[in-house]
């Protein structure tokens, strides 16, 4: 490597600390990162076969993504519950996908200066927070990280075809994909760079002349290993967000709304890529999308399109910075719509890097043609970097705890029922229950619509009415929960937690948690909270019996042990006492 070349990666790396070193200081959000990281025993279990074993099985949040678990595994090794490490890790691995992608571009365009600004508005446009500043988005820096390694090495297996270099990328791509499946869309991705940068789509200077049919059978023959990792993972996907749940079904969300949905989105990306103000941590999906703003948004992509094509032999990175945009888009896009979400900034990580090549180049081509131009552009470029990277350093801040992030979002959005949701959540756990029990209430009053209908609200709003000793009105709240999901075992639970806990009614929590017992069978909870019941009734055989189930299933839950050796004690059973207090003070 030359030195200006090693001087852009410094730049590259300081630059990425500067904007988003603020997330050291930054808490864990209480959306999702309770699944993947802070609640999440199998992740606090450290490495070892079970977890090993588990991480590459396990469906957590809808995901199928055994090497980011296993990087979670990791970070709480080094780092336990300090979030500053978590993040931290996620920056570097950012830092290293910005490294990757300027050294392909530099030495496929070999054009220096427009390599670097591509990976510098990539690396520090607003759009990267939520990947990069969210703990549970590990999975999305990950995956970049390995997918542009893999784009990298693919650079230099095309110029000697080395079996070696080609199984790299492979390994990576593989990599790629344990860690999230958003780089599915490598395979076509790696067709564009054949075209562009790389003009392996045309016939090589001293080779004899081939039909763009055998071309095009010899690049796509190349790609079949990696379009069956891509079918093998997609299907993998699939399965697992249908295993949770998470596919919104045909009846629920019309396909007619959700390609109405897609189209808007495809454009509303493009604006917050030139306009990154506002941004939030969800958006609420539009069931009725204006005509309007549907057409506008298809007429923007439609001209966009055929001013690409028209231009795809005298700009080839216009029809590559494109289609790598669209393409990339498609799976996240939601024709089919996995959550609630209308979009996320997070889905633009892979994408933006068409447009970054498309601007770069751009400008690139308008300095070359218009000399007169190069005064004017460079301030323009060194604006447009500083300002992208005051608004990174601002969003970064929004996201110091649940708090600040999603009153942020409640800010800048309508009708946001989850940002409600993670307000109560958060408001709940410093103990500011009225202050909780409103945000619940505009949560609920939001929800209108059957795909948003859903037991929980009205549960953590019952929780927070017993909390404030409002029994009544937490019964009423897990009775409606019941009425919307009949089938839901934490519906019965708190019902039944609320009966026995508080309101002394016994024969009606027994019977709240054995159905929650018996459409959740390994609920341990449930059986610790019956156990108590029967302890009240002077069941004492029968609580033994709840705790001794409730061990079997989860053999380090103290709570288990605790409340069992309080039972030999109520008994009197004195030398139980002791065995099992003795046996739970040597398992720590």
């Amino acid at each position: 490597m030359n030195k200006k070349v090693l001087l852009i990666i410094a730049f590259l790396i300081i630059a990425s600390c500067f904007v988003f070193g603020r997330i050291a200081g930054n808490d864990f959000i209480n959306l999702d990162d309770q699944g993947y990281i802070t609640k999440n025993h199998d992740v606090q279990s450290g490495f070892n076969f079970q977890t090993i074993k588990w991480a590459l099985s396990a469906v957590v949040i809808s995901n199928w993504h055994p090497l980011t678990l296993l990087s979670h595994i990791l970070d709480w090794s080094l780092f336990g519950a300090n979030a500053a490490g978590h993040h931290l890790v996620s920056l570097f691995l950012h830092i290293g996908s910005i490294i990757f992608l300027f050294l392909f571009l530099n030495k496929t365009t070999h054009n220096l200066w427009a390599a670097a600004f591509a990976a510098t508005f990539f690396a520090l446009h607003p759009l990267r927070v939520e990947s990069v500043a969210w703990a549970s988005e590990r999975k999305d820096v990950l995956s970049m990280f390995f997918g542009m390694a893999s784009i990298y090495v693919y650079a230099f297996y095309t110029e000697n075809h080395k079996l070696s270099k080609y199984f790299l990328c492979l390994m990576l791509f593989s990599l790629s994909l344990m860690s999230k499946s958003m780089f599915v869309t490598l395979p076509f991705v790696l067709l564009l760079l054949d075209y562009w940068p790389l003009e392996r789509w045309q016939n090589a200077k001293d080779a004899p002349a081939e039909s763009i049919f055998k071309i095009a059978g010899r690049l796509l023959c190349e790609k079949i290993p990696f379009f069956f990792l891509t079918i093998a993972v997609s299907i993998i996907t699939f399965w697992a967000q249908n295993k949770e749940l998470s596919v919104a079904s045909e009846s629920i969300l019309p396909f007619p709304t959700r390609a109405a949905n897609a189209i808007v989105s495809f454009s509303s990306y493009l604006v917050k890529t030139i306009y990154p103000i506002n941004l939030s941590i969800y958006y609420p999906y539009d069931f009725y999308l204006p005509l309007w703003k549907v057409l506008i948004s298809a007429t923007i992509l439609i001209l966009i399109t055929a001013t690409v094509f028209y231009f795809i032999r005298k700009l080839p990175f216009l029809f590559v910075g494109w289609s790598w945009y669209l393409g990339t888009l498609i799976p996240v896009i939601g024709l089919v719509q996995v959550g609630t979400q209308s979009m996320a900034d997070r889905y633009t990580y892979l994408p933006s890097i068409g447009i970054a090549v498309m601007l770069a180049w751009g400008f690139s081509c308008l300095i070359e043609n218009y000399g007169i131009l190069k005064k004017i552009m460079l301030p323009m470029t060194l604006a447009l970097l500083i300002i992208i990277s005051v608004l990174t350093w601002n969003q970064c801040g929004y996201w110091k705890n649940s708090y600040s992030l999603f009153k942020h979002a409640v800010k800048i959005t309508k009708d946001n029922y989850i940002a409600h949701e993670r307000l109560a959540a958060y408001l709940v756990e410093k103990g500011n229950f009225n202050a909780a029990i409103y945000h619940y209430n505009k949560a609920i009053s939001i929800k209108t619509q059957p795909i948003l209908s859903y037991a929980g609200n009205y549960i953590d709003r019952g929780n927070t009415y017993a909390k404030l000793a409002m029994y009544q009105l937490a019964i009423e709240d897990f009775n409606k929960a019941i009425k919307i999901k009949p089938d839901s075992a934490d519906s019965y639970y708190a019902r039944g937690t609320t009966y026995g806990r508080f309101m002394g009614q016994y024969k009606m929590a027994i019977d709240d948690l054995n159905k929650a017992i018996s459409l959740k069978p390994d609920y341990v909870d449930a059986y610790i909270n019956r156990g108590l019941v029967w302890d009240k009734l002077g069941l004492y055989q029968k609580a033994i019996d709840d705790f001794n189930e409730a061990i079997k299933i989860k053999p380090d839950y103290a709570n288990a042990w605790n409340n069992r050796a309080y039972v030999y004690l109520n008994q009197k059973n004195i030398a139980h006492t002791l065995k099992h207090s003795l046996s739970l003070f040597l398992s720590y």
